[in-house]
């Protein structure tokens, strides 16, 4: 079993803390080439159409994933405990006083979080690579949208949308409501990167569970 690192914004931090998400999608790095493929012939078993082999740098089932998150050690706190800025201040231990205002602190980049630090485990259940827009409702659903409960005309209705987002919630009479809103989702975090929902990249979808501390 292996332990390896996966950043997440506080959006998303705060869906794997509500229990909503279960997957994530990560483009793979360098695009393949031609294509992917199942291949018994090299040891991850996937290799794009020119025969080299896609190691996924998540892990496989059985590994674990340790969270990295925006966080600090305000010294207003006596003694600083570890917080963190996705649930902040519901994560300040019971009992300090002198609580500062987010705005007052000063946040490390989840990128320097130590693994003593981190307080969110998951634990890989599969890895696959698939084109973006092959995402299932049920997996747009996996990647941990937000969702309330309305009624409409009567009935009750499931909406969706982004996480952290404030587009406008879609009302799930079709699959495509939860797909549309992982699109907005996507694209919010990668569009700048060269990696739009109409690009259709390849993607690593991780699968996994958390693990209680």
């Amino acid at each position: 079993m292996r332990e390896l690192p996966i950043l997440f914004s506080g959006a998303m931090v705060r869906a794997l803390l509500d229990g909503r998400k279960t997957q994530t999608r990560r483009v793979v790095n360098p695009e393949p080439s031609a294509g992917v493929r199942v291949s018994p012939f090299c040891a991850s078993g996937l290799e794009d159409g020119h025969g080299r082999e896609l190691r996924s740098p998540y892990g496989k089932p059985g590994d674990r994933l340790w969270v990295r998150e925006t966080w600090a050690q305000p010294t207003t706190l006596d003694p600083g405990p570890t917080v963190y800025r996705a649930d902040y201040p519901a994560c300040v231990p019971a009992g300090f006083e002198n609580v500062p205002a987010a705005e007052a602190i000063t946040w490390k980049p989840s990128i320097h979080m130590p693994r003593a630090l981190a307080r969110l485990t998951l634990e890989v259940t599969g890895v696959r690579v698939e084109r973006l827009q092959d995402i299932s409702a049920d997996d747009a659903r996996a990647e941990g949208l937000e969702y309330r409960e309305d009624y409409i005309a009567g009935r009750a209705c499931r909406r969706w949308r982004s996480y952290g987002s404030a587009d406008g919630w879609f009302p799930e009479g079709r699959d495509i409501a939860p797909i549309h809103s992982f699109q907005t989702l996507w694209d919010g975090l990668n569009a700048e990167r060269g990696f739009r929902w109409t690009v259709n990249p390849w993607v690593w979808v991780v699968e996994f569970k958390r693990i209680e501390a």
